[in-house]
């Protein structure tokens, strides 16, 4: 028995403008839209039932050409960590905008910021910036070789670092043997083959770089074994590797001090992306005092990684999250002292959607 006075039907959303949109972007724009979201990617099977194309943002909510609106979860894959246009950081932003943004000369908003990293990083004595997670990935990197004068890097299998050459498999377009020559690939959780490689290439490994815990595409996260990253830290201070956090997606969602201290032990490089500025394009690299002159030594920079608008909305974000703090981002359930070897998927999926 139905009654359909009590029912209601639910309009099944349709995406003509996306598809109309997708239909001018391809001849101007290679895949019209590149990378994950490329509808031959994969990721949106159907490709008929997903949205292409987005008309505006506010809060939680993001509306498609058409008119539908979501729930976005996704937080633009993690920049906006407050919710889209959060007004106190966009007003922090204006505010700067209306003084000046790129400028010849850097403004001093940028030390602003580096100063509040440093005192809210655990394992920060400077900060570097830069726009996305793979300049930072990328400058931890080049850091680490210029102090230890080696070559290779231990990677572990399901890492995503960004989507520079030296990050990428030798069966993608455009790769050369070359770029992934130096990389060394191990197994998450896996210390016993980790130190094997430690082994087997002694007195050459720069560094590992790891995410925190595992949080690869298309399959469930996966937190430290217990001690895992204690020994993983006394590994590298042995051999003389440098350790590298690469806690773009995660940082400041565990913890405001990094993922590392969450996890108990000290990155030597940690880099940052996604929640610094709550989708004004700004990444940090923060490091210890050991490593400083051979970052500066580096030549590496870009023409928009001074812009100042970018540090306000960063000094807001972090302010503002400083303000929530524990009521948001942990709770004693899930310290890092009481989870052991606890699956953590479905509350990490939850705390990497905060908006």
């Amino acid at each position: 028995w139905h009654n359909k006075e009590e029912s209601t039907v639910r309009k099944i959303n349709t995406y003509e403008k996306s598809r109309a949109a997708f239909e001018r972007a391809v001849k101007v724009i290679p895949s019209g839209i590149y990378g994950h979201q490329g509808p031959a990617e994969g990721c949106y099977i159907p490709v008929e039932a997903f949205p292409l194309y987005s008309s505006k943002a506010q809060g939680t909510y993001l509306w498609d050409l058409d008119g539908n609106r979501f729930i976005d979860y996704m937080c633009a894959y993690g920049p906006n960590i407050l919710g889209y246009h959060d007004p106190d950081v966009d007003a922090a932003a204006a505010r700067q905008r209306a003084i000046s943004d790129c400028t010849t000369l850097p403004n001093t908003v940028m030390i602003d910021f580096a100063d509040l990293l440093v005192d809210t990083v655990a394992c920060a004595d400077w900060a570097f910036f830069a726009k996305n997670g793979g300049d930072t990935t990328t400058l931890a990197v080049m850091t680490a070789r210029a102090y230890t004068h080696r070559k290779k890097i231990v990677f572990f299998k399901g890492y995503y670092h960004g989507v520079s050459p030296w990050t990428q498999k030798i069966d993608y377009a455009g790769v050369i043997p070359e770029d992934v020559e130096n990389n060394i690939y191990v197994d998450w959780n896996n210390y016993d083959q980790l130190a094997q490689a430690f082994e087997d290439n002694k007195d050459e490994i720069a560094a590992v770089i790891a995410q925190p815990y595992m949080h690869g595409n298309f399959a469930d996260n996966t937190f430290p074994a217990k001690d895992f990253w204690a020994k993983v830290r006394k590994l590298c201070d042995n051999a003389g590797t440098v350790l590298i956090v690469d806690d773009v997606r995660a940082g400041f969602r565990l913890d405001l001090a990094g993922s590392d201290h969450y996890f108990g032990f000290e990155a030597d490089l940690i880099c940052f992306c996604k929640a610094l500025a709550n989708g004004y394009n700004m990444s940090a690299a923060c490091g210890i005092e050991s490593l400083r002159s051979a970052a500066s030594s580096l030549s590496y920079t870009g023409s928009y990684w001074m812009s100042a608008e970018p540090f306000a909305a960063c000094l807001a974000t972090i302010d503002k999250l400083k303000k929530l703090d524990k009521k948001i981002f942990y709770t004693d359930d899930y310290h890092p002292a009481n989870y052991g070897h606890r699956m953590m998927s479905d509350y990490l999926m939850n705390l990497l959607a905060v908006v």
